[in-house]
């Protein structure tokens, strides 16, 4: 069993539930990769957002590097600890959720459990940017429109895992949304009815869709992808093409990147924010690019 130096104290924080309990399932492999590499600390949540109560124990505790052993919310709401605190904790990802696309951005999604260990047992520090709506950090992005309901429609989907939950939720939403008006503080903003609109800090979204390909959460802004509402033979055509990151050629999508923008709704609109489903509260939503926020564990040339 190797030693880890006092200076790289490591935790692991574990949420058995994610991936439909995946997480739990997988658990005894996942501690004996990091075992064999000397790391032993784990601590696992009782309930939901229980991440962000061990992640600031953590913290407190002098753990140098957190991992954690989830899906994109597990990570989402222990990197706002680190955030929040201005904490140097480098943060880590064992993904075990079910799109796992901050996996993607760290490289690490394709990886077997002792390689991720090795990397996390291993001092290199990667800086990325974390993205921040109202008062709610985020690593990937954040949806409105279509993409909540898609997620809502995702809960109701118990007997799929993976990609699938997301792609068969997005086709049973695709012909009967009605839309969203938003407006935009950006240079040429209107206000119009829209399908979607997604403020993207990584590439994916819910797993299967490239949803922003020119993203890097390395230069200090965000990706705005727009989508206008279409004939259902257009929507269609809009859905495949995402699936493979080719939307922007589309003429119904229109793309901005900024560091920060502000959104104005009729109402207090449904969010996706890093794959889970939140309200804001009220319907005018600022959001901004926190550049070099988090340090990371990635693998070699990643984070994106």
């Amino acid at each position: 069993m190797k030693k880890i130096p006092p200076p790289l104290k490591i935790r692991l924080i574990v949420n058995p539930t994610a991936g439909r309990d995946l997480a739990g399932r997988e658990l005894s492999r996942i501690t004996r990769a990091f075992a064999a590499e000397g790391i032993t600390d784990i601590v696992k949540t009782e309930r939901a957002g229980d991440e962000s109560r061990l992640a600031a124990e953590a913290i407190a505790s002098g753990i140098g590097t957190i991992v954690a052993i989830g899906g994109d919310g597990t990570c989402s709401r222990i990197a706002a600890t680190i955030v929040t605190a201005g904490s140097s904790c480098r943060l880590g990802l064992v993904p075990v959720g079910t799109g796992n696309d901050f996996a993607k951005t760290l490289g690490v999604v394709s990886l077997s459990f002792p390689e991720i260990a090795g990397l996390c047992a291993g001092s290199s520090i990667a800086r990325m940017d974390v993205g921040k709506i109202d008062d709610i950090y985020f690593l990937n992005g954040c949806g409105f429109g279509i993409d909540p309901e898609i997620l809502a429609a995702a809960l109701s989907v118990t007997w799929l895992r993976g990609n699938a939950v997301y792609i068969v939720s997005a086709l049973r939403k695709l012909f009967s949304y009605g839309g969203v008006t938003i407006g935009t503080s950006t240079p040429g903003g209107v206000t119009q009815t829209w399908m979607m609109l997604t403020v993207s800090n990584g590439r994916n979204l819910g797993g299967a869709f490239k949803i922003a390909p020119l993203a890097s959460v390395c230069d200090g802004c965000l990706d705005v992808h727009s989508f206008a509402d279409a004939r259902p033979a257009r929507r269609l055509k809009i859905f495949l093409a995402t699936m493979q990151g080719r939307h922007p050629e589309l003429p119904e999508v229109s793309f901005e990147r900024h560091s920060s923008l502000t959104l104005t709704f009729l109402s207090p609109p449904a969010m996706e924010i890093d794959g889970e489903l939140r309200h804001a509260r009220s319907s005018s939503v600022s959001i901004e690019c926190l550049p070099g926020a988090l340090s990371v564990v990635a693998a070699p040339g990643f984070p994106l």
